[in-house]
């Protein structure tokens, strides 16, 4: 291969580094002067929750790059934590507040510059400092998709009474035996916490003793479920059919039966709607160019992604310019008039100690063996 040739296939990425080098002392060609493209890093990859993995949540990085990143679909942390851990190459990673700890806990996280992000400044004031966005002083996480955790049901069937006194008892309820239906998940525990009075900054840290006096209130729950569902379509047709009454949900279930007519309302138990935030962590595992991999959070922090989270996937988005640019009505619709006070408002989960997590982990799976 002539100088000229070689040069020629360089500059369109042909030739690997190991040959480069090799070639470039052979020719003559110093290192520093090697076209750039050869030493490019690869593709961006992503870890992701299914659904997030379309372009319009990243539109100005295709606009910028050319191109989506490469996305690795997990169905929960635990999965993609595990997957990391045991040698896969990821430059980023979606995780929540309750969640993020566990990779930091790996030391698989990179502290996040927030100075590098053009829209970090119009991110919610509450979001930017929180428990789980910033960790040991650093930033581990990039707030992006925000919504609730709360009571879907239906204002035909409930009783009178329900709507002008709206709790998380009516999963324990004795009138909604088999009417309603709980989410698979050891939440249950810390809603069973509130429903004892235990302070909700306790909720999350609850003491052996306090933990154990969960288990009755947990039981009733699970016995009063017509089922505990895994997948939130199961909830959005026991609803819409009036299967049952009320259920755990997300906000994405409240806009599709309202879109279908159908009288649901969100409520804001007494005492206290749970609050989930979830982000975009950098992983020091990957081999992604790292200023891509600023491009790609700034994507998503823009208020065109938030406005398409808003309108189309009915939750919050970080970027307190997105609800002025989303369509009012939708906003409306999710249930959140004032979004400043509506994050003041919630109980955002928090990470659960390791050792700590694990006993909620067993008691639920002791609990819900009832249902078996």
């Amino acid at each position: 291969m002539n100088r000229l040739k070689f040069i020629d296939r360089m500059s369109q990425g042909r030739v690997s580094r190991r040959d480069a080098m090799r070639a470039a002392a052979a020719f003559g060609v110093g290192v520093l002067v090697l076209p750039k493209r050869s030493f490019a890093a690869e593709p961006l990859t992503i870890m992701e929750w299914s659904g997030y993995d379309i372009p319009e949540y990243f539109q100005s990085f295709i606009s910028k790059h050319g191109a989506a990143p490469n996305f690795s679909i997990f169905a929960n942390e635990d999965e993609a934590l595990q997957k990391v851990r045991s040698g896969f190459n990821a430059d980023m990673m979606h995780p929540c507040t309750y969640s993020v700890g566990y990779f930091v806990e790996a030391k698989i996280t990179k502290a996040i510059d927030t100075t590098r992000l053009t829209h970090w400044n119009d991110v919610f004031e509450t979001l930017r400092t929180i428990n789980g966005v910033v960790m040991n002083n650093e930033v581990v996480m990039v707030p992006a998709d925000w919504g609730n955790s709360g009571i879907a049901y239906r204002t035909d069937l409930v009783e009178a009474d329900y709507e002008a006194n709206e709790s998380w008892n009516i999963f324990t309820d004795e009138r909604y035996e088999g009417r309603v239906s709980m989410s698979d998940t050891e939440a249950a525990l810390e809603i069973a916490g509130l429903l004892l009075g235990y302070p909700k900054e306790e909720i999350f840290r609850m003491t052996e003793e306090q933990l154990a006096g969960t288990r009755a209130t947990a039981e009733k729950i699970v016995r009063n479920s017509r089922f505990l569902w895994t997948d939130p379509t199961e909830v959005d047709q026991a609803l819409a059919s009036g299967e049952i009454v009320a259920a755990y949900a997300w906000n994405q279930t409240v806009k599709a039966l309202k879109e279908q007519g159908i009288p649901v309302k969100y409520a804001q138990p007494k005492e206290g709607i749970f609050t989930w935030l979830c982000g975009l962590t950098l992983l020091n595992t990957g081999k992604g160019d790292e200023a891509a991999a600023y491009d790609f959070l700034d994507a998503w922090l823009s208020p065109e992604t938030g406005k398409y989270l808003i309108e189309e996937s009915g939750y919050g988005h970080s970027n307190l310019k997105s609800f002025e640019m989303a369509d009012p009505a939708k906003v409306a619709a999710l249930g959140i008039t004032d979004p400043i006070q509506h994050l003041k408002n919630g109980i955002l989960f928090e990470p659960v100690e390791t050792t700590l997590n694990t006993k909620y982990i067993k008691l639920w799976e002791e609990v819900k063996a009832l249902k078996q």
